[in-house]
């Protein structure tokens, strides 16, 4: 036997709190009655009243209330081997690794928020989902090709740093130009890439190459990490020390947020485009108002195991004893 929904027995917890109502109600009605009578008269006057059938009614309440828990947490048995057929998104990000990610306008860094972020999305793939991973900085590479295998994907995700691409720099048009031969062989579906980036575009046109995956048919969302005021940017040394990262003239570099590449990126692949704040990033906004309604792939046909829903046979013995107790009487006969 399995059990769909297992945290339903958590709500056992409520058990100790029933039992306890239904004492405060006996105990209540007999302070009631002692309002009316002094108290060595509350046992005469409550002759009528069996203590023992009200026992009985208040175990048929809380049994039938764990019969309703199990049944909530569908219990199942029994299965059928049947073909099962889903449809899915075809999603690859890509994620820029380049210094400027390190800086602290967004905490804990640009580029670990961001991880965070993509694994909260990765939660809600219904698991029909391709997902996939490039980092970028001077170069591109696929980090991680359009798979099913969710916790592939995450291993990749948290090896990610500014050392995945050893040469230096952002080169957005090289991350787009890749995320296209990602998609290379596949038609059945829109192609989406997702891109986070500060967009400080240091080579390569990124607009043009924008355009050449339009010509392709895939849409990019551009994910803008960062601030518009910036700051400086901060990298570790050999021995974990701190220190802000200077140009070559030994200038402080500040790293701002270029939203208005981002959004024409966006806009020339019929995409969209969000910037990241403090408490939404954004990619919960892409997946659920532009990537649901994007054409999605016929995922391949696999014989799966359907077990059979047994619920009914707990909620059928939870009525059973409400209706029992509904039929109790407290009221115990009296020989005259």
């Amino acid at each position: 036997m399995t059990f769909a929904n297992p945290q339903a027995w958590h709500l056992l917890w409520l058990l100790p709190l029933i039992a306890a109502g239904l004492h405060l109600f006996f105990d209540h009605r007999r302070k009631v009655m002692s309002r009316f009578a002094q108290a060595h008269l509350v046992d005469e006057l409550a002759q009528g009243f069996s203590l023992k059938l009200y026992r009985i009614k208040a175990i048929c309440i809380m049994a039938a209330f764990v019969f309703i828990v199990a049944a909530m947490a569908r219990p199942q048995w029994g299965y059928t081997i049947r073909p099962v057929k889903r449809h899915g998104l075809d999603i690859m990000v890509a994620i820029d690794v380049s210094k400027s990610m390190l800086t602290q306008d967004v905490q804990p860094s640009r580029l670990e928020r961001t991880k965070l972020a993509v694994k909260d999305l990765i939660m809600k793939l219904n698991g029909s989902d391709h997902i996939g991973l490039i980092a970028f900085a001077g170069d591109a590479m696929v980090m991680c090709p359009l798979t099913y295998d969710y916790n592939g994907f995450l291993l990749s995700l948290d090896d990610l740093s500014t050392d995945s691409i050893p040469r230096p720099g952002t080169n957005i048009s090289e991350a787009i130009d890749e995320s296209v031969k990602a998609y290379q062989g596949m038609t059945d579906s829109d192609k989406a890439v997702i891109l986070v980036t500060d967009g400080e575009d240091q080579e390569g046109d990124a607009v043009q190459a924008a355009r050449r995956a339009h010509e392709k048919g895939v849409r990019i969302f551009t994910v803008g990490v960062g601030t518009r005021e910036g700051d400086l940017i901060q990298v570790a040394n050999a021995d974990g020390q701190r220190s802000f990262l200077k140009d070559a003239d030994g200038n402080v570099v500040k790293s701002h947020l270029n939203e208005n590449l981002l959004q024409q990126i966006a806009y020339v692949t019929g995409g969209a485009y969000v910037r990241s704040g403090g408490a939404e990033f954004g990619l919960d906004y892409l997946y659920d108002r532009q990537l649901s309604k994007l054409k999605k792939h016929d995922a391949e046909e696999k014989m799966a195991r359907q077990y059979d829903e047994r619920f009914q046979w707990p909620l059928t013995v939870a009525f059973i004893l409400l209706l029992a107790e509904t039929l109790i009487s407290t009221r115990r006969k009296i020989n005259v």
